[in-house]
């Protein structure tokens, strides 16, 4: 019999091997519901539904809990995240001087370089009633969760990853911003929190505090979703699910190279050229960094990872579902390119971080284990210490130079652009073809 620590074991080496969240990769080992397995899935009243996507997961698991649902039951994290504008695209590779670092920052999502932009879209778009509050004011803000918390109000807030503590991040990486989570009670000054896991995660009130706080073009936001035990309309919602494929076939269909399909034309010119200055073979000449940008790579690409990955095959979900919902067969055609799409994504991840180099298969089975232990809640605190304190110690190890020679490093840069070419071409296809199918945009 698979002893719950095995288990464990082989669901981290599932989504090292594959990029699969927690939730996925356990399915496809144990072909079953986790609560026929023991996990807990109820905590102080919270049920916990897993997820991919930070903001679409934070909302879909508010509606559900408070009693908010569709004329079919609760509205899925794959269709709140069509409602909120879909996909989008962005890739930026920062140099900072102050401590020579390199860091490579992606973007799947319609407007995800901005931090209220998809929520604000999709609550105003199913017409539910939400309270928005920002206040510099650290103990004013304090009590204003806590107030919300003891009326039995869930609300959603934006910690900094750094801070919250556990993702285990070294401290480089304080201040670099977080996603949304949920915030759902409070008992004996911890703050019980649902990122997307699977069982109970607590913080200390102080450590949520601090990380609320952190960053300056949202600290302290705070969301709470005062409609309750309701069915929207079914016009609202297919209005709704209009407006979210129009939003997006218009932003990732556009020309920009920053926010738009173009912008994976740009990454894979600056992966195969040397002559611009953000060029990789130029940035990363030394060697120095490029080890971690590979690898951040391979995490920001998968969906494991901490931002919920390329979110291509959640899409192809949704378009599933607008197909029932608009009555038009061809969006379900047209899941089935994104779930192309979506292997594509997959094929640049395993070019970027390949398991065949020992320290990378390293570096993803340790990352799969400080996510995995994360969707564990609690329970995983300890695990993901040490790997996280591995897997840093493994990052120090390369910073100035990977494990790879001149001619491997040739040879993962060149299948890297060539895959984000395909990428880019499809991508461009497809959302060519959706835009025949979305409806014009109205005044929302």
């Amino acid at each position: 019999m698979t002893t719950q620590k095995q288990l464990k074991a082989r669901i981290r080496e599932r989504m090292a091997a594959t990029g699969e969240r927690y939730a996925a990769a356990r399915a496809q080992l144990v072909g079953a519901k986790p609560e026929q397995h023991g996990a807990p899935l109820v905590d102080a009243g919270w049920s916990f539904r897993g997820g991919s996507d930070p903001d679409a997961a934070a909302l879909a698991h508010v509606l559900a809990n408070t009693g908010v649902f569709g004329s079919e039951g609760p509205l899925s994290e794959e269709l709140i995240l069509l409602i909120a504008g879909g996909l989008g695209a962005g890739y930026i590779l920062w140099e900072f001087q102050h401590d020579d670092s390199r860091i490579v920052t992606l973007g799947f999502t319609n407007s995800g370089h901005y931090f209220d932009r998809r929520l604000a879209a999709a609550i105003s778009r199913l017409g539910v009633h939400a309270d928005w509050s920002r206040t510099s004011g650290a103990v004013g803000a304090a009590a204003e969760l806590r107030r919300e918390l003891q009326s039995g109000q869930p609300v959603i807030v934006w910690p900094d990853r750094y801070q919250i503590g556990y993702w285990q991040l070294p401290a480089s990486l304080d201040g670099h911003g977080g996603h949304p989570v949920v915030a759902y009670a409070e008992q004996d000054g911890r703050i019980r929190l649902d990122d997307r896991t699977v069982a109970p995660l607590s913080v200390t009130g102080e450590n949520l505090d601090r990380a609320r706080a952190r960053v300056g073009s949202y600290r302290n936001a705070m969301i709470a979703v005062r409609t309750r035990d309701c069915v929207i309309p079914d016009d609202r919602l297919r209005a709704a699910i209009s407006a979210g494929l129009t939003d997006m076939v218009e932003t990732l269909g556009g020309r920009s190279d920053s926010f738009a399909a173009p912008a994976w034309r740009k990454w894979a010119r600056m992966l195969a050229s040397s002559r611009p200055a953000k060029a990789w073979p130029r940035v990363f000449a030394d060697g120095a960094g490029l080890f971690r940008a590979l690898l951040s790579v391979w995490e920001g690409v998968e969906p494991f990872g901490m931002t919920g990955g390329n979110l291509r095959r959640e899409f192809a979900a949704s378009l599933t579902e607008a197909a029932a919902w608009l009555d038009e067969p061809m969006l379900g055609t047209e899941a089935e390119r994104w779930l192309e799409t979506a292997e594509l994504w997959h094929a640049l991840a395993e070019a970027a971080a390949p398991a065949s180099v020992p320290a990378f298969n390293r570096a993803r089975q340790l990352t799969a284990t400080v996510t995995g232990a994360v969707a564990e809640g609690d329970a995983g605190d300890a695990e993901r210490a040490a790997a996280a304190k591995e897997l840093w110690t493994l990052h120090g190890r390369y910073a100035m130079r990977p494990p790879l020679d001149t001619d491997d490093i040739t040879a993962i840069l060149v299948a890297m652009s060539g895959t984000l070419e395909e990428i880019y071409s499809a991508e461009r296809a497809a959302v060519h073809r959706l835009r025949l199918l979305a409806p014009p945009r109205r005044v929302e």
